[in-house]
């Protein structure tokens, strides 16, 4: 039986990148997003790269928590052996004066939508040899100005995956891995849509900054491991495997 990879969020940025950096493997990937034109566009591309790759695309907008669930039902007809929550948005601007919603559509895309997807994916395959990796950020680990709701939306999706990988660890009949990938600066949409201007000038923003497709690559090697965390070291902003960060009390009932 075939099995597939599915990635969140595929229609540009780092999950586009993943897919084409999965189908340089030779994968079968399930795409989705939103945008059908850029998805197709990414099938075709993805075509040259890996012709012997089924690649299948999913339109949805997974910030309508009724639209995860319907996912999922579409979903079950096929074997995963990895998930990619890569669907995320950002926004720019200080607590009280940003635009609500928003930042409650950013809550319900960064938070709800990866929490339910990640819950039915464990529910239904923490037994197999599979893989969840869960897009956070630096931010996920660190607070600044401007960014402050994003960079909440990210510690869940750090504290929620690195729970579920102690969960997972304690459990005898577990064989499904549960990883973070924490990047910094990567030049996508990402700033054009945190902002609300487009044509956003990394050079001018970051000393430093990562493309999209080295991102990827990152993601890549944290698939390879066996590691629970991927991350970019905002000092040497190189990339390093490490253990889970935040405490955890094995012992609380």
């Amino acid at each position: 039986m075939k099995k597939y990879i599915v990635i969140t969020g595929a229609s540009s940025g780092i999950g586009a990148a993943a897919a084409k950096a999965f189908a340089g493997r030779g994968e079968n990937l399930i795409l989705i997003a939103r945008r059908a034109e850029l998805l197709q566009s990414l099938k075709d591309e993805i075509a040259k790269i890996s012709p012997e790759s089924e690649v299948v695309i999913k339109i949805c907008d997974l910030a309508r928590s009724e639209n995860v669930l319907t996912l999922w039902d579409e979903l079950k007809s096929y074997e995963l052996k990895a998930l990619i929550n890569s669907a995320g948005f950002g926004d720019f601007g200080l607590v009280g004066e940003q635009d609500l919603q928003k930042t409650v559509r950013m809550i319900d895309l960064n938070v709800t939508a990866l929490a339910i997807l990640s819950s039915l994916f464990t529910r239904d395959y923490k037994c197999k040899q599979t893989q969840l990796i869960n897009i956070s950020s630096v931010g996920g680990y660190f607070l600044a100005p401007g960014v402050v709701p994003y960079c909440a939306t990210k510690f869940f999706v750090s504290a929620f995956t690195e729970g579920l990988h102690h969960e997972l660890a304690q459990d005898k009949d577990a064989k499904m891995q549960a990883k973070v990938l924490a990047p910094a600066a990567t030049k996508s949409e990402f700033c054009d849509v945190a902002s609300g201007k487009r044509g956003f000038d990394y050079d001018a923003a970051f000393s430093q900054y990562h493309s999209s497709e080295q991102t990827a690559e990152f993601l890549l090697t944290l698939y390879d491991s066996d590691a629970c965390i991927g991350e970019v070291d905002l000092a040497s902003f190189e990339f390093k495997l490490s253990e889970p960060k935040f405490n955890y009390i094995a012992a609380a009932k």
